[in-house]
């Protein structure tokens, strides 16, 4: 393997085919399995299959595909201007940082040759073949300085930890390393990086013997490091992750390095899950550890390891060996690819432009990239190693900037305490949602809660989302304040270049009325409380309050099509067929999983509803409503969490409503509570259920009648058509009330079903049945779960009232365990 590195061959020329063949990961070297990577579809699959693996061959391999792409498809004739090639390039990278969240170097590489691209473009006379060219060089480009930024990183590092193990008293030559997962040729363009330095000591005749893990459950440690070893001709050992601390406690460790996929500003560092072991392990028998890593994986945007997004693989890699299951059917399995290492632990992070040891409270890697000229590119490149925000000017904020952003603004930082108090403000990231990032600060004075919306879903790094989620939430909060203040949080700020809201804390007992029902809380007045917030946000928003006019102009403020597109697809779609982001409990659920892939009658109602979704418009509507949007106390309930916003069918918001209730009864069935508590909740749960749409439909019907009475009605509630004043006044209101909610209830029973399906087949899952720790009682209550959500959902014209719905649910919602 040696210099040779991953690539096989690739060449470069104005005329097809250009091509680059990269070894595939996944299987053993020896194998000599490769994959062709002709494009940037092809090098995205080859990367998010972990065919393609390691921080920086990631980057590399991604710009290669593009570049590959260009090549073959006319090497930039193929466009008609350099706008058009600029726009095709960029678009490629924007798909390409799509394929792995954490490694933080595919998107500086992104971010690099978009702006050669920029550059290339708005040069006078450019062309479509002068920016691909330029784009195809700086790949080309990216791949030598990659390798020779190794190569120097190597010979760094060897240096380094010579002259620190000499400091601590060594008087020997050469040294024992251990190293963790791939670092080498396979994970880079060549040489490696933690492997690199091994290599380093190895030709300069410092290594004595070189250990490397299994690195479970991947075994990239065994499949492709000790490949490398002996391919090369190193002295070395394989031993099982849980040797080291062993093998160390013999003496015969003297130094670690490893690699990293992500190192915050702190110098907290995320790496291959097992990372932090050895770290501790380190630390505890006096052992000097090192990071090898070069400047693009470093990204100062993420004050602390703690924001570092850490992606969870298939539970299949740990329960399965060749293909053949090894543990019980039916263990729950925990499998994060990366953990993170604090900096505390770190000797010194080895870079291509020099060493920067742990000093005092930690490693400034902001401070050592503002030393080399790097910092700009980093701010402006790192985006959680996901999509880039469009807004320019836009930065993420972390939970040191949160703090400097609000001392800059004067009217926020008063609410939080006098001049010069910024030092004794406390700020939490407590975001426990699937969207946005969420901040606490409290002052000496008081307290806000600041959302930031950063260009992806939370958790789902590789998920684009528009941040103007931001603006239809700080919109949606003013407009719903208006019509019912007492269960809307105060709005305090609107920043529409970094995307975040201000706005009021509520500070405990609130909680998330999520949380609380999980554990077995009740709140008395929850089903008033829902039912006015429901009924005058959506009855003040509709045609049945407002003018034509008004009412249009709504619509068009509320164009919230990408946070739609995104429910159309997790409600209404991704459950009824294998998407890539479902998952359930496995293997209990997977019978019933199929059964809806399946079922002609639950696809088609789906679609229905889908359809109605997306062609009604009826009113402004929250558009996430449910039990985790919702901060409560025994007397107070607010509504939290705007930015789906959007103008659609009511019956959305109010079947949501229904079906985290009864989620929440569903899954009670599960959850650890004295028995009787827990009769007692459900017993309430149900009543709140009923409850809550009675009030509902009494005040929307109230609301509607006084209108048309005053004379104040929408254009569907005109006095003049249908005032008490006109003949029959009364009596065409009233019927016009009792078929609008004859039609409403039928609409609110499908959605409820289809939003507890996706709870339980789709992407996002609930904590209601998620804290059910035993994986077989948890899939007995989804059981039951899903199918009376089916019911609910295909036979929804069957349930005439919403006493027909608790019924049901009380005779078929009891899981049989």
């Amino acid at each position: 393997m040696g210099d040779s590195g991953m690539l096989e061959a690739i060449r470069w020329q104005l005329g097809p085919p250009a091509s680059l063949k990269l070894l595939d990961q996944r299987l053993l070297p020896t194998q000599s399995v490769y994959i062709d990577i002709d494009g940037p579809r092809a090098a995205f699959t080859a990367i998010k299959d972990m065919a393609v693996r390691g921080a920086p061959a990631i980057a590399i391999s991604a710009a290669l595909g593009l570049a590959v792409e260009l090549v073959n498809h006319g090497g930039g004739s193929q466009f008609s201007t350099a706008k058009e090639a600029q726009e095709t390039i960029e678009a490629n990278l924007d798909f390409l940082v799509t394929s792995r969240p954490t490694a933080v170097n595919l998107q500086i590489a992104a971010t690099r040759l978009s702006a050669v691209a920029r550059k290339e473009a708005g040069v006078e006379g450019g062309s479509g073949l002068s920016v691909a060219v330029a784009v195809i060089s700086a790949a080309d480009a990216m791949m030598k300085d990659d390798i020779a930024a190794n190569k120097k990183m190597g010979r760094i590092g060897a240096d380094g930890i010579m002259a620190e193990l000499k400091a601590r008293g060594s008087n020997s030559s050469k040294v024992r390393m251990l190293t963790h997962c791939n670092t080498g040729s396979l994970a880079t363009a060549a040489y490696g990086t933690a492997l690199g330095v091994v290599r380093s000591l190895h030709e300069s005749g410092h290594l004595a013997h070189a250990y490397c893990t299994e690195t479970r459950p991947y075994n990239q440690g065994s499949r492709l490091t000790a490949y490398e070893l002996v391919h090369d001709g190193l002295p070395a050992t394989l031993v099982v992750d849980s040797a080291a601390a062993a093998l160390m406690a013999q003496g015969k460790v003297d130094a670690v390095v490893v690699g990293a996929d992500r190192i915050a500003a702190n110098g907290d560092t995320a790496n291959k899950i097992g990372t932090y072991s050895l770290a501790v392990n380190a630390a505890q028998h006096g052992i000097p550890f090192y990071i090898a890593a070069p400047t693009t994986t470093v990204d100062p945007s993420l004050g602390d390891g703690s924001l570092i997004p850490i992606e969870e693989r298939d539970p299949s890699e740990v329960t399965h060996q060749q293909g053949q299951q090894v543990a019980a059917p039916g263990i729950h399995v925990w499998n994060p690819a990366f953990d993170v290492t604090p900096s505390s632990l770190i000797q010194g992070i080895i870079t291509e432009q020099g060493i920067v040891q742990h000093k005092g409270g930690g490693i400034d890697m902001k401070g050592f990239l503002q030393q080399q000229g790097l910092l700009d590119l980093h701010e402006n490149g790192a985006q959680n190693g996901a999509p880039t925000s469009n807004i320019r000017g836009f930065r993420a904020l972390n939970v040191d900037s949160v703090k400097e952003y609000l001392a800059e603004h004067e009217d926020l930082a008063a609410r939080l305490g006098p001049s010069g108090s910024q030092s004794s403000w406390e700020v939490r990231e407590v975001g426990d949602g699937n969207i946005n990032y969420v901040y606490i600060v409290e002052g000496p004075s008081g307290a806000v809660v600041l959302k930031q919306g950063l260009p992806y879903i939370r958790i789902a790094h590789d998920w684009p989302l528009t941040q103007e989620r931001a603006r239809f939430e700080a919109d949606a909060l003013r407009e719903q304040a208006r019509l019912c203040p007492e269960h809307v949080p105060e709005l305090y700020h609107f920043d529409a270049q970094l995307c975040l809201i201000v706005m009021q804390y509520l500070p405990p007992p609130h909680d998330v009325a999520r949380r609380a029902l999980t554990n077995g809380k009740i709140y008395p007045k929850l089903a008033q409380h829902l039912a006015t917030f429901m009924a005058r946000t959506l009855f003040g928003t509709s045609l049945f309050a407002l003018d034509a006019k008004t009412w249009r102009e709504q619509l068009a403020k509320f164009q919230n099509g990408d946070i739609c597109k995104l429910t159309e697809q997790v409600i209404f779609t991704d459950p009824y067929f294998t998407a890539p982001v479902n998952r359930h409990t496995s293997p209990q659920l997977d019978d019933l999983a199929a059964r809806f892939q399946s079922d002609v009658q639950a696809k088609v109602a789906a679609t229905a509803l889908k359809a109605r979704f997306m062609e009604r418009q009826q009113a402004l509507l929250h558009g996430d409503l449910h039990t985790g949007s919702l901060m409560c106390t025994d007397d107070t309930t607010y509504v939290i969490d705007a930015e789906f916003a959007f103008c659609g069918p009511i019956a959305f918001d109010v079947g949501k409503m229904i079906a985290n209730l009864l989620i929440a009864y569903f899954a009670s069935w599960g959850l650890e509570a004295a028995e009787a508590s827990r009769q007692q909740q459900r017993q309430w749960l149900l009543q709140v259920t009923k409850d809550m749409w009675h009030l509902f439909e009494q005040e929307f019907r109230s609301l509607w009648t006084a209108a048309v009475k005053q004379g104040k009605g929408g254009e569907l509630a005109l006095d003049v058509l249908f005032g008490t004043k006109a003949p029959a006044g009364t009596e065409t209101v009233q019927a016009l009330q009792d078929k609008f909610f004859k039609e409403l209830f039928r609409d609110c029973v499908s959605y409820a079903g289809a939003v507890i399906i996706r709870r339980i087949l789709g992407i996002a899952h609930v904590i209601d049945y998620e804290s059910i720790k035993d994986a077989n009682e948890r899939a007995a209550v989804e059981r039951v779960s899903l199918e009376v959500a089916r019911s609910f959902l295909v036979e929804a014209e069957a349930f005439e009232s919403i006493e027909a719905v608790v019924l049901h649910v009380q005779m078929e919602g009891v899981p049989h365990k």
